[in-house]
């Protein structure tokens, strides 16, 4: 059985009802704004943060093996 583009019947208003809210826009204050501008400066995914500690803690560890010595 094949199937033709004949056979698939759209609704165009249901179909245009799908993209209803792809343009919306969204009314913020300034200071809200702001502080969300701000907050892209800093990391705040946990899983990232705790693959930081991790290597913060690795390179702990390798500095305690470095002999420095004037040659």
């Amino acid at each position: 059985m094949d199937l033709k583009a004949e056979d698939i019947k759209i609704d165009t208003n249901e179909h245009d009802k799908t993209y209803e809210n792809e343009q919306s826009t969204v009314t913020l204050p300034i200071k809200e704004y702001d502080k969300l501008k701000d907050r892209q400066k800093y990391i705040t995914d946990k899983s990232l943060i705790e693959y930081i500690d991790k290597i913060e803690f690795f390179v702990k560890e390798l500095r305690k093996h470095i002999i420095r010595s004037e040659l």
